[in-house]
């Protein structure tokens, strides 16, 4: 079972075990990790679920499609290369360890 790692604002790890299909903010939500929400449950509406990729994974999950960069730019405050809605990363056995930082406090 793939292995999805949320990186705290104070640095903290946390772990979770996904799903293969999952997406990063479905996993987080069942985990009860903070800084996700995931309010409009994955419909790529809102941007709740931002999420900064660590560089080691993001060739391999790669950039954001039109509509959710649209979103990022207009919805959060610190949208960077690493940006992306973790509703919009779907878990995969190649992504086992994938590491992520929820950006809650990026929230317009």
């Amino acid at each position: 079972m793939p292995r999805v790692v949320y990186v705290g604002s104070d640095g903290s790890n946390r772990e979770v075990d996904a799903n293969v299909g999952e997406n990063v903010m479905n996993a987080a939500v069942r985990s009860g990790v903070p800084g996700i929400v995931g309010e409009c449950g994955g419909q790529l509406s809102c941007a709740t679920c931002h999420v900064w990729v660590a560089d080691a994974y993001r060739e391999c999950v790669g950039g954001p499609g039109e509509m959710e960069a649209d979103l990022l730019d207009l919805g959060v405050s610190d949208f960077t290369e690493a940006s992306r809605l973790g509703c919009q990363i779907t878990i995969t056995d190649e992504l086992d360890g994938l590491t992520v930082e929820p950006r809650p406090e990026a929230w317009h």
